[in-house]
């Protein structure tokens, strides 16, 4: 029987490829000369001004604006509700969809002007367990205090 192979790198894995976990986790972008920034870390070309080979990758901000968001009553089996859901703008002009936590989501349903525009900043999270036993690490945005 032919044995598996040990993985050397024993830590966190992200859920996403575009978080980058470490001392300072954030998100990572790809930037093109055009300015143009994507989340999609195998983008090839640019679709703001087609250039292939241009993008390089860009830190983006771990502080964001809310710029709609829901309120999630039904989901799967095991998933608390309610909970959350939001598009979050980034001072780079990207917008990002996540979770929101630290905030009650019946009082937003209540006052949902209360949440939009609400400064937010990007939390990180152990979500679940891969199947050698890493743990998955997510990200969600939380209000800025």
């Amino acid at each position: 029987m032919a044995e598996q192979a040990q993985a050397t790198d024993s830590g966190p894995r992200p859920l996403v490829p575009f978080l980058k976990l470490g001392a300072s986790p954030h998100l990572e972008g790809q930037k093109c000369t055009c300015g143009a920034i994507f989340l999609d870390p195998k983008r090839i070309a640019c679709s703001k001004c087609g250039t292939a080979g241009s993008l390089k990758p860009v830190q983006l901000s771990n502080k964001g604006k809310v710029y709609v968001f829901s309120v999630v009553h039904q989901s799967f089996p095991g998933i608390k509700t309610p909970y959350m859901t939001a598009i979050v703008d980034l001072p780079e002009g990207v917008s990002v969809r996540s979770t929101l936590v630290d905030l009650d989501p019946l009082e937003a349903q209540k006052n949902p002007g209360k949440v939009f525009d609400l400064p937010v900043e990007l939390v990180t999270s152990v979500v679940a367990k891969d199947r050698e036993g890493h743990e998955v690490v997510g990200f969600q945005y939380k209000p800025s205090r």
